[in-house]
């Protein structure tokens, strides 16, 4: 009466409670999927399988996706009602306006990385622009976009890239702490040397 023994492992479902954000999509295991556009800022219980994401709200099945390898991305386009188009498009604008006050070339790659038939499916792509402003500075950010405008480089990728090893190619340095300045906590490598019992 019994089966045969399955050739493979048994894969154990995760289920995660996610919000669906404003580009229309949740990330799960770790790839983006998106969620019914009505539900936008509400959270939905997302259960991964190996196979298939199934998306829950309130016990009820909203939505399946085929299992999407890590850092791909599943867009239904029956996600994308014509009153979430609107709201997107308004988070869109602000984001464009946010990426132009950092520098002239800043906001020409925004407007590069957002000319998409789904605009909003870009709007990662633009905040972690701006996570690189903050984190670099904008002048280094701006010139970086312009030399990614200049060889058509549109994917924030090679911008962090970039800025990490510098923009002359050589890799980015921690200056030097002062001897004088050592951190109170600091210690001899003498002191960490293991004494065997005699």
């Amino acid at each position: 009466m019994l089966l045969p023994v399955p050739v493979g492992g048994f894969v154990i479902p995760s289920c995660t409670r996610l919000k669906v954000a404003p580009d229309l999509h949740i990330e799960v295991a770790p790839a983006l999927c998106s969620g019914p556009g009505d539900l936008v800022g509400q959270r939905i219980l997302a259960r991964a399988c190996g196979t298939t994401v199934k998306l829950y709200r309130h016990g009820q099945l909203v939505k399946v996706h085929p299992h999407q390898q890590p850092g791909r991305r599943r867009t239904d386009p029956a996600d994308l009602p014509g009153e979430v188009t609107a709201y997107a498009m308004r988070g869109l604008d602000a984001l464009h306006r946010r990426a132009a006050a950092h520098g002239e070339n800043i906001a020409a790659y925004a407007t590069a990385l957002l000319e998409n038939p789904l605009p909003w499916t870009k709007m990662r792509q633009v905040y972690r622009l701006l996570g690189l402003v903050r984190r670099h500075g904008a002048d280094a950010v701006d010139e970086a976009c312009g030399r990614a405008l200049e060889a058509e480089a549109i994917n924030v990728g090679p911008i962090d890239r970039m800025l990490t090893r510098g923009l002359d190619g050589q890799p980015v340095t921690a200056p030097a702490v002062p001897l004088g300045n050592a951190s109170r906590f600091g210690r001899d490598s003498k002191d960490l040397t293991v004494r065997r019992p005699s």
